[in-house]
């Protein structure tokens, strides 16, 4: 277990050795053996004498439960806890494990891969999971009408972009094959050493498609869905409560202890932290940033790295950030130490570049704060004295006190440096997301979070028409780079051409306005067993009990 003492403030490079100590290789072939869960469960039965009903706060309402369709972290936490693909990660690790595949092999060339399904895998309505499930599930996904933002996921398999972008009008020339009902082949285009990790990803879970077929966006409500994981969705009720129950046709249900979780909505952190004191909410992955200062003092709260990066996203369709000029000047202008020292204050490393130091990789060093240059870039590109007068932008964010004091503190630099006014703007989850896909917005708050342990995760949606780029840009090379570290086998070569792809994004281009790389901290009830600490906030509820 990576345990850190939970008032520490991480420096730096105890960061960047920790992503280093959790990178990971796979092996060409996995046996797994069928008791590798035995360290993770109880030692003892005193669990038994709790009721095991687990409560956290999510922070908002999921925008959707559809594997295929999501893409925010709130979303991924309830999907990994309904479904389940062919291959789990271990929680402490987050090496892959057997999921729906109890085994699997892989050629040694490293381009087929063969899972074995398990024969007592079902549905939460009992009817039997089998490989043709998974088929036309991917299938799904890559079709374009699916509008599956993460379709890209699926692209180290053979045929499957040419199939997504209508190049290839046939399935069949895509290499995912049934074999059997227990037996599902893979075929690659190029080896992909996280293949295994992207196999564990929700974009790859099988889903009912007889039932999508019959009950379409309404698949997910608690009346229709069925699904795979360790538990089922009961109750969905917005803005309210969503309640999910122990799966009895779950394959491995005799493993969760937790028979409810109640899942809480709030976005008022403080209301949230409140129902925490009074043992109301066994966990919050996310704190009041008002109250960090006493809550850095109790027992339950953690902090540790996190592989994420916050940033702004420009939409570069529109005046003024259709000049790279004006979006360099914004970047250059923002001292991040002031957002991570004054207002952050848990460690969070100031960051000028995009990618944190997953697997090893180091990021470039980005373009420093140089409030001269900004303005000098503002007046090339005809404002300021001279020039035509800036015109009015915003920055949209969801509502969040702590993206509220953030963005803040940026506008206030921005006019005190560029003397450009800029005004604040927050909407729910929900619609913030809906403006993301559709470039209504000129600045926007994101984050990204890595999907796995290898660069790529991080560099891959900024190809021109990628499903999660959301801001309008386009760039030849870039695409002609991420299509290299495709092909390139070398790890340090490889590794340069993603520095080549980040300099277009932070020095050269700026689609995107990096700030800070994040910490990961909250709030565990001391009663919490089974939770384990990674770089990628996974914990799979499967594995929890409570426990006093």
């Amino acid at each position: 277990m990576l345990h850190l003492t939970k008032h520490k403030i991480l420096t730096y490079t105890e960061i960047f050795f920790i992503f280093l100590a959790a990178s990971f290789l796979f092996g060409t072939t996995q046996n797994e053996k069928p008791d590798w869960e035995k360290p993770y469960l109880p030692k003892t039965n005193n669990w038994q004498a709790k009721k095991q009903h687990f409560i956290f706060n999510n922070g908002t309402d999921p925008e959707s439960l559809d594997p295929a369709l999501i893409t925010g972290v709130p979303e991924s936490r309830l999907a990994a806890e309904l479904f389940e693909g062919l291959i789990n990660l271990d929680p402490k690790s987050l090496e892959p494990r057997p999921g729906i595949a109890y085994r699997w092999d892989i050629s040694d060339d490293g381009l087929i891969y063969e899972f074995h399904l398990r024969k007592n895998a079902k549905w939460s309505d009992g009817s039997e999971l089998t490989a043709h499930d998974f088929f036309h599930s991917w299938k799904r996904v890559l079709t374009p009408s699916t509008g599956a933002s993460y379709a890209y996921q699926l692209f180290p398999v053979k045929g499957a972009e040419d199939f997504h972008s209508n190049r290839s009008k046939s399935f069949d020339e895509v290499g995912i094959k049934v074999i059997n009902n227990h037996t599902f082949k893979v075929q690659l285009k190029a080896p992909c050493s996280y293949f295994l990790d992207l196999a564990a990803f929700h974009t790859l879970f099988p889903v009912p498609v007889s039932v999508i077929k019959t009950h379409k966006a309404q698949w997910v409500r608690p009346e229709n869905i069925i699904s795979n994981g360790p538990f089922r969705l009961e109750t969905w009720k917005p803005r309210q409560k969503i309640e999910l129950v122990k799966n009895k046709f779950y394959w491995g249900s005799m493993i969760c202890k937790l028979e409810k979780i109640t899942v809480f909505p709030y976005d008022n952190l403080d209301t949230a932290y409140q129902l925490f004191l009074q043992n109301k909410i066994h966990w919050m992955p996310a704190i009041p940033l008002e109250k960090l200062s006493e809550i850095i003092r109790s027992p339950d709260y953690y902090v540790m790295p996190y592989s994420g990066s916050y940033f702004y996203r420009f939409n570069v369709t529109k005046p003024p950030f259709d000049d790279a000029r004006v979006r360099k000047a914004f970047s250059l202008a923002i001292d991040r130490r002031i957002i991570t020292e004054h207002i952050l204050k848990a460690g969070q490393q100031p960051a000028t570049w995009f990618c944190p130091p997953v697997s090893g990789y180091r990021p470039v060093p980005g373009l420093k704060y140089n409030r001269d240059k900004a303005k000098q870039l503002l007046t090339e590109a005809g404002y300021g004295a001279g020039g035509r007068p800036f015109p009015n932008i915003e920055i949209l964010y969801n509502t969040s006190e702590q993206h509220k004091k953030v963005a803040e503190a940026i506008v206030q630099q921005w006019k005190n440096n560029l003397g450009i006014s800029v005004s604040l703007r927050n909407t729910e989850w929900k619609v913030l997301l809906s403006d993301m896909d559709n470039l209504n917005f000129q600045i926007i708050r994101s984050s990204w979070i890595g999907d796995y342990g290898d660069p790529n995760t991080f560099f891959d949606m900024f190809v021109t028409g990628g499903g999660n780029n959301r801001t309008g840009w386009s760039n030849k090379e870039y695409d002609s780079l991420l299509l290299q570290t495709r092909l390139e086998l070398d790890k340090e070569k490889r590794y340069r051409l993603f520095q080549k792809m980040e300099r277009l994004l932070v020095e050269e281009e700026f689609p995107i306005l990096p700030l800070y790389i994040y910490v990961n901290q909250g709030v565990l009830n001391q009663s919490v067993n089974g939770w384990h600490e990674n770089i990628r906030d996974i914990h799979p509820l499967k594995y929890i009990w409570l426990e006093d």
